[in-house]
């Protein structure tokens, strides 16, 4: 069983990402850990005592950004990112955003669609890798 929670361990957070953004995708590991960071809700899931995805939440207003959301590669296509998310919005939820955004990797568009996100603005470059804004009410 996967469980999905609210965490303060944001160094296992870090090196998931790193892992997926860093080294599997060639994203800067200079920009991994932003200013963001700090003042963010984080999600970790662990799968038999190991972290297996994470995201976090920055909220602001009424308006929460998901984002830095991973899997690890072994743990795709089971479901966890969709559980993920739902996680994601639903602690949007509870710390009163009216709106979730988050900024999604052009080939995900459409698994962020079926979870109720649409998009808006135009596609815009994230170090080489086309995004797109999306939205939707928690």
């Amino acid at each position: 069983m996967i469980e999905i929670a609210p965490t303060d361990d944001r160094k296992t957070c870090y090196a998931l990402r790193h892992e997926v953004f860093v080294v599997e995708q060639g994203y800067s590991a200079e920009g991994e850990v932003d200013a963001l960071d700090e003042g963010s809700h984080h999600l970790l899931a662990w799968k038999d005592g190991a972290p297996v995805a994470t995201a976090r939440v920055h909220i602001e207003g009424e308006t929460a950004k998901i984002g830095r959301v991973c899997v690890l590669k072994s743990r795709r296509g089971t479901g966890l990112g969709a559980d993920l998310i739902r996680a994601a919005v639903t602690l949007a939820a509870t710390y009163g955003a009216r709106r979730a955004v988050l900024g999604a990797q052009l080939h995900a568009v459409g698994f962020y669609g079926k979870l109720g996100f649409t998009p808006y603005g135009d596609v815009y470059d994230d170090e080489g890798e086309p995004h797109q804004m999306m939205a939707r009410a928690p």
